[in-house]
């Protein structure tokens, strides 16, 4: 863990599918980090963190975008994404990524331990004892498959959970499996991809839980489409972040 700075200064990142989908997810980060006691800074030119081009194989293109998005997040006490899948992209495959460069990769090594998923940042580096999220209902968590192995977030945001009073967490079978979004694996394979999200909904209904709360946007959209698509219309589908922010 880095040294806690006084009133840190935070680069959040915001994410390409909360800027273009549910910006709200970023509006509530910000409120949280504050509530915490930071200074939140966006930088305004941050783009893509180059994860899609990374895992198709063009790694031209991601690292052209990878050393952009180095450009905008130096020069911070702490840079907080409100995604697993992103931050882990930047604090474990950018290293793959500038393997070749060694300018940019000392750059990284320089940067990297100050790069946080949300509620890791918030559980271990601030050591939140309350959130201003208020919410009596039963809820159910999913761990996003990028966050829990690349990144070790699975007891964080039940942690932050608890702090609300009147939430309960009920643990559905199987939290850590993969929801089927993938990313691109959901669209090259449709049919797979759609049992293993049946299956988690699954899941999630065993639980009678009113919502599942998750870290990644990504998985947001692939578990409450399906959840629409198959006439379930009462559960909702949160990121954390509302949650913990009250703004669900």
């Amino acid at each position: 863990m880095v040294a806690l700075a006084n009133n840190p200064r935070i680069a959040l990142f915001v994410t390409c599918l909360v800027d273009l989908m549910r910006p709200e997810i970023g509006f509530a980060t910000i409120k949280l980090l504050e509530h915490a006691g930071c200074e939140v800074v966006v930088p305004p030119d941050q783009t893509c963190c180059g994860q899609p081009a990374y895992n198709s194989g063009d790694r031209r293109s991601a690292h052209r975008l990878a050393e952009r998005v180095l450009e905008q997040l130096e020069g911070y006490d702490y840079v907080v994404i409100p995604s697993g899948s992103c931050a882990g992209m930047i604090k474990v495959h950018y290293a793959d990524l500038f393997s070749d460069d060694p300018g940019l990769k000392h750059r990284l090594v320089d940067l990297g331990p100050r790069i946080y998923e949300l509620s890791d940042f918030l559980a271990n580096v601030m050591q939140v004892e309350n959130v201003p999220g208020k919410l009596s209902a039963a809820v159910t968590y999913h761990d996003s498959c990028n966050g829990l192995r690349e990144l070790g977030v699975c007891a964080q945001p039940r942690q932050l959970l608890k702090l609300i009073p009147g939430v309960e967490v009920r643990e559905m079978k199987d939290a850590r499996a993969c929801c089927g979004f993938g990313g691109t694996f959901s669209l090259k394979y449709g049919a797979i991809s759609s049992a293993i999200v049946d299956e988690k909904i699954g899941n999630i209904q065993a639980t009678s839980a009113q919502a599942v709360v998750l870290g990644d946007l990504g998985c947001i959209l692939n578990i409450e489409g399906r959840l629409r698509r198959l006439g379930d219309d009462k559960t909702q589908v949160l990121h954390i972040a509302q949650v913990l922010a009250g703004e669900v």
